[in-house]
C-alpha cells in the first residue's frame, strides 16, 4: 500500500519535532548539514523563525495524509529568478523506503516550476546514497557533474513537463 502525502509550509511549532531529528546522526550520514553540537528545541525554533522569513527559501513539511503526521522536510533554497536548490529529508525513519521521497520531490518540483516560476532546479547528493540517486533519476533529474565530492543533478521545467 502506497502512503499518500502532502506538503505544507513549515511552521514554528514543527521545531518541537524537527529538533529531535537534528540530533539523530543517522539522518545526516550523506549530507554536509550535520550539527556539530546538540540542537535544543529553542535553537531549532530560532533557526526556523529566521529561515521562514527569507525570500530566497521555500520550506515545507512533509505530512502523511491519512494520519496528518509531520515526517520530514522538503525545501527550495538559494532561489533566484531562474533556479533553486532542492533539499529533502525524511526525519521519521518509520517512513523510509516507502516512496515518500519520490512524492515529496514531485510536489516540490511542481511548486517550484508552477508557483515560483523557476526554469531549473538542482541538487547535490552523496555518491553513496544510492536510494536518493535512484529517486532523483526516476523523477527526471540528470547528472551534470560533481561539486565538493557530491553529485550535481538538475531538472528543467521543460524536461519535467515532458515527463508528466
Amino acid at each position: 500500500m502506497t502512503l499518500l502525502i502532502y506538503i505544507r509550509p513549515l511552521e514554528l511549532k514543527d521545531a518541537q519535532t524537527s529538533y529531535v531529528w537534528r540530533n539523530d546522526s543517522t539522518l545526516w550520514v550523506y549530507t554536509t548539514f550535520r550539527p556539530k553540537d546538540y540542537i535544543t528545541q529553542e535553537m531549532e525554533t530560532k533557526w526556523l523563525s529566521e529561515s521562514l522569513n527569507k525570500p530566497d527559501q521555500s520550506r515545507f513539511a512533509i505530512c502523511v495524509k491519512e494520519l496528518d503526521t509531520y515526517i520530514g522536510n522538503v525545501q527550495l533554497i538559494n532561489i533566484n529568478e531562474q533556479c533553486a536548490e532542492l533539499h529533502l529529508f525524511i526525519g521519521d525513519k518509520l517512513y523510509w523506503n516507502r516512496g515518500i521521497g519520490y512524492q515529496a520531490t514531485e510536489l516540490i518540483i511542481n511548486y517550484g516550476f508552477l508557483k515560483r516560476g523557476l526554469k531549473k532546479i538542482y541538487l547535490k547528493v552523496h555518491p553513496a546514497n544510492l536510494p536518493a540517486l535512484y529517486l532523483y533519476e526516476k523523477v527526471g533529474f540528470e547528472i551534470i557533474g560533481k561539486e565538493d565530492g557530491l553529485i550535481l543533478m538538475t531538472i528543467t521545467k521543460e524536461a519535467f513537463s515532458l515527463k508528466c
